[in-house]
């Protein structure tokens, strides 16, 4: 049975008041010394108990056989013993009523099949015990010097760290440490997620008042789908910044449908972090900045920014940047051009970015008096400095300094009145002078690269437009079989019972029929006369398809014959597509044909779902036809998805100019594309034992689409699976 999540219990870890130290030791070299002697050091406000039935006393502190042979209450134990102790030693944490447990062994699910067996047991021996780990670094609660990693002046602030790797830990907190007046309150290893998983620190760390923003390494998510659904209530009320490392490995192929062959674990995760209002960092060195800036800055609500610099090769490359990134570098109004030019030399350039043309060498706490022009301008939304602030006393006359620190003073204050950030680019960040120390004490960033401070301003963007607006498009929660209906079932219910795998075309075309999806008119037939019966009454012009459950690729299997005019051509095809059917599959079993009237002209697109291995069900959109796998110009959703996020999909793929309309072909109805995508999210909710659906092609006519072939594959296992989703999901909220 899942465990429920207990504020009450993370309390006790993460303010333990009591912890025991098993495994504790008098070497220096291993990690029960390491641990004692850093929360001696950080002056941790608990009570430790070293474990170790050798040892009498380990640095100074009284040492006990077993964690039952101490007498006091405990919170918290670090477990520093190897894999193969964990199982008794869990079960005395749970018989001590201990709250959680550190585990730092690895050789667990991380080592294949044999150690997750061995991960699974240790979970359900800790009979509740809340379990860090395993193979984890360790935690910190840095407020209170409960310090199990052994990183040594970890600096305090407002940022909660969540890391499945230790190095990018060690990495971040030293980062922060030399350049940043904002640090950590927290920092968890994750490690394996064998227990504890990342949307349940999410969870706990919402509540707490204290942190303002979190930052997070992933390599690998257990359960994604809970991860969106509590990331998308996070997000409401604080940011999430992300790396998400391994995004060059594919998901699972499936040879069933084309989605399975296309759909790639980049491509899913970014869509879906970005709808969950998650921002995530491409590169390793910007984790930090995107973080600090989040965790202390006004956000950027319409995505325009004014850019001032004291120089213009500095002011171009940030522009060009800014712009690549989306963000809007608008047009200045009259009043603060005059403004600007009422202190500015003749030669400054006042067209959007500035250019002060060495406005500031004698005096450059004229940079706050533009600062504060700029920032009063309705149009500006925040401001990007970029150049020499803080080399000025450095470079030019050590009396400037002073100016400096002037400007930095009122820069501060400005920020604090207008609601409007200012992040900072200097050359002389290295230098460390006092100015921009001033800076970082108001809590305006400075970075030495100037890439990183235009990525600091598209994060505040992003997440200022979420905050306003995006955050309605965040639901990824699914209420399985509510919207099913009867006939449905039925279909689904009969196929299941024949032990097939997959629906035939005509069944799944009657699927989405029933729920409201337009279809083209289908009859099934055995045999030529019935072909030709069937095509008369259609008025001739008619494709013929085979219908087999053996053959899921019709046309790989010669199996489709379009553009039918007449008696002749319908009795050939039916018997070519039946001997062509044989010949692929000797063995395969032959349904029939189905016949339906040829589509009028548009442009070939493909829907496809299938089931990511950490999100669930997720939804493909494209051009289509025989070439999709060859062109793969796709994009992808986590299901479900609102009409804005399928427009979004639509307007994704590179060739979507040719739905506008191309060479005098008149345009296409991308409603009915997205209102089609949004049907294909409905029917995927209302059988749970869908597993892969494709509907390929369909043809997107000017006025309307037709759904020219459809195919879908049947899991009967996915609906336990999906409604026990739903269950955990429905008890974690409450």
């Amino acid at each position: 049975m899942e465990k429920l999540l207990k504020k009450a219990d993370l309390d006790r870890v993460f303010n333990a008041e009591a912890v025991a130290i098993i495994g504790a030791s008098k070497d220096e070299a291993k990690r029960g010394y390491q641990a004692i002697k850093t929360l001696l050091n950080e002056r941790y406000e608990g009570r430790i108990y070293p474990v170790n039935p050798k040892e009498k006393s380990i640095l100074g502190l009284k040492c006990y056989p077993s964690l039952l042979d101490i007498p006091d209450e405990i919170d918290l134990a670090l477990i520093t013993t190897p894999a193969r102790t964990l199982k008794d030693i869990l079960k005395q944490c749970a018989e001590k009523g201990i709250a959680g447990a550190v585990v730092i062994a690895g050789g667990f699910g991380e080592q294949g099949e044999e150690g997750k067996l061995l991960e699974k047991e240790m979970v359900e021996n800790a009979n509740g015990v809340r379990i860090i780990g395993p193979n984890t670094s360790g935690m910190i609660s840095v407020n209170k010097g409960l310090n199990l990693v052994g990183l040594q002046n970890v600096p305090r602030g407002s940022i909660a760290l969540l890391t499945q790797s230790g190095n990018i830990a060690l990495t971040l907190i030293t980062e922060a440490g030399l350049k940043s007046q904002n640090g950590f309150k927290y920092y968890v290893g994750v490690g394996n997620e064998a227990d504890l998983k990342f949307h349940e620190y999410l969870e706990y760390f919402t509540e707490d008042p204290d942190i303002s923003a979190i930052l997070m390494y992933v390599e690998g998510l257990r359960e994604g789908r809970k991860f969106l659904e509590q990331a998308s209530e996070t997000t409401r009320v604080k940011p999430i910044i992300l790396f998400k490392s391994g995004r060059s490995a594919t998901g699972s192929k499936s040879a069933g449908s084309h989605t399975g062959a296309l759909a790639g674990i980049s491509e899913v995760a970014n869509t879906a972090f970005k709808r969950a209002g998650i921002i995530t960092v491409q590169h390793s060195d910007e984790m930090f900045p995107i973080a600090e800036s989040l965790a202390s800055l006004p956000l950027i609500e319409e995505s325009s920014i004014a850019i001032l610099a004291d120089g213009g090769g500095h002011a171009t490359i940030a522009a060009d940047y800014l712009t690549e990134l989306g963000i809007k570098i608008p047009e200045l109004e009259e009043e603060t051009r005059e403004k600007l030019t009422a202190i500015l030399p003749s030669n400054a350039s006042l067209v959007n970015p500035i250019d002060v043309a060495g406005g500031t060498d004698q005096n450059p706490a004229i940079f706050a008096d533009c600062a504060e022009i700029l920032l009063g301008d309705k149009n500006i939304q925040g401001l990007l400095v970029v150049g020499l602030f803080g080399g000025y006393g450095i470079r030019f006359a050590r009396k400037l300094a002073f100016k400096e620190e002037d400007a930095a003073h009122r820069m501060g204050k400005l920020v604090r009145r207008t609601g409007k950030p200012i992040v900072l680019h200097s050359l002389y960040n290295f230098a460390k002078p006092h100015s921009l120390d001033l800076l970082r004490y108001y809590k305006i960033p400075v970075y030495d690269s100037l890439e990183i401070a235009c990525k600091c301003i598209e994060a505040l963007s992003f997440y200022g437009a979420y905050q306003k607006e995006g955050r309605k498009e965040s639901n990824f929660h699914f209420n399985w079989g509510e919207k099913a209906v009867p006939e449905g079932r039925e279909i689904i219910k009969k196929a299941l019972a024949e032990g097939s795998s997959a629906l035939l075309e005509h069944e799944a075309k009657e699927l989405l029929k029933l729920q409201g999806a337009p279809v083209s008119l289908d009859r099934l037939i055995v045999n030529e006369d019935e072909a030709v019966k069937v095509a008369s009454e259609l008025g001739y012009n008619v494709a013929m398809k085979i219908v087999s459950p053996d053959i899921l690729h019709k046309s790989d299997a010669g199996g489709v014959m379009l553009k039918l005019k007449n008696e002749k051509e319908v009795r050939d095809a039916f018997n070519k597509i039946i001997k062509n059917a044989y010949d692929y599959n000797p063995d395969a079993d032959i349904k029939g044909c189905i016949i339906s009237r040829m589509s009028g002209e548009g442009v070939e697109v493909i829907i496809g779902t299938k089931n990511d291995d950490q999100f669930g069900p997720i939804i493909m959109f494209g051009l289509g036809g025989i070439l999709v796998e060859v062109v793969k110009d796709v994009s992808f959703r986590v299901l479900p998805v609102s009409e804005h996020w399928a427009a979004s999909m639509i307007d994704e793929i590179k060739s979507s100019a040719i739905l506008d309309g191309v060479r005098g072909r008149p345009p296409c109805d991308k409603k009915a594309i997205a209102k089609l995508i949004g049907k294909v999210s409905e029917v995927i909710e209302a059988y749970p034992e869908i597993h892969e659906m494709d509907l390929n092609p369909v043809i997107v006519h000017e006025d309307g689409l037709s759904i020219v072939d459809a195919r879908i594959i049947l899991n009967p296992e996915n609906m336990e699976r999906k409604l026990k989703l739903t269950r955990s999901l429905d008890d974690t909220s409450n």
